[in-house]
């Protein structure tokens, strides 16, 4: 769950909403080379293991939701699980990006759950490896950096108002491939700068207000259009 304090109450938004958006990214990038349909599927769906978990606000001791920075780390370390094996399961290459976008979570990582995990992971990059053609594995590196930006794209659209940019992690733009790409606002517009994207396109994510008592208040939609390098 990505979640913002907004107005008294708390703005939620589901993981696998916004990796659906992270998708919309994908799919309209630009730049050589271009994402296949497996790469695509790894970008929209890699937390898809998140949806189970945020059936329900889970609540923490200070009274506010837990957010996917800090929810508790047994059940989402099986939820990274879960969710990885369903891309697996659906497309190889996808789960091996997948994996690899979530170990990277933990390089350094700092208790035996989160040592566990990454050993599992590893493991399981290296027996997709073995089994993986070798001309799929040649744009790897590039398809999982591919897969932190949009991630990166869609939480910015995320975790700040239109025509903001105040969240600590985005302030100095986004780094890509040795690239730094600069969101830039036009109206309730983006502009990435220098711009992967040749055409315009909309991002939309659902979102959903709660009370501090957890009653729900409002619902509604975050619309974003992305400006193409045409526009």
């Amino acid at each position: 769950m990505i979640v913002r304090e907004k107005d008294g109450g708390y703005l939620l938004i589901g993981q696998h909403e916004h990796a659906l958006a992270s998708g919309r990214f994908a799919r309209h990038w630009g730049w050589e080379p271009r994402p296949s349909s497996s790469t695509v599927y790894a970008i929209a769906n890699h937390d898809v293991g998140w949806r189970e978990l945020d059936r329900r606000v889970l609540w923490n001791e200070e009274g506010r939701p837990y957010s996917f920075v800090d929810y508790p780390i047994e059940p989402k370390l099986e939820g990274y699980r879960q969710g990885i094996g369903l891309v697996e399961d659906e497309d190889p290459y996808a789960g091996l990006l997948c994996s690899m976008h979530y170990a990277s979570f933990f390089r350094h990582p700092k208790t035996e759950p989160e040592a566990r995990f990454l050993e599992e992971e590893l493991s399981r990059q290296e027996r997709l490896r073995r089994v993986l053609p070798e001309e799929a594995l040649e744009t790897v590196e590039h398809d999982f950096r591919l897969l932190q930006l949009c991630d990166d794209l869609s939480l910015f659209i995320c975790l700040n108002d239109a025509g903001r940019n105040d969240h600590p992690w985005y302030r100095g733009g986004f780094s890509f491939m040795g690239r730094r790409l600069e969101p830039i606002w036009e109206g309730e517009g983006i502009r990435i700068s220098p711009n992967p994207f040749t055409e315009d396109f909309e991002i939309s994510i659902p979102w959903r207000m709660v009370g501090e008592g957890g009653d729900p208040e409002e619902e509604g939609e975050i619309r974003v259009e992305i400006k193409g390098s045409g526009g």
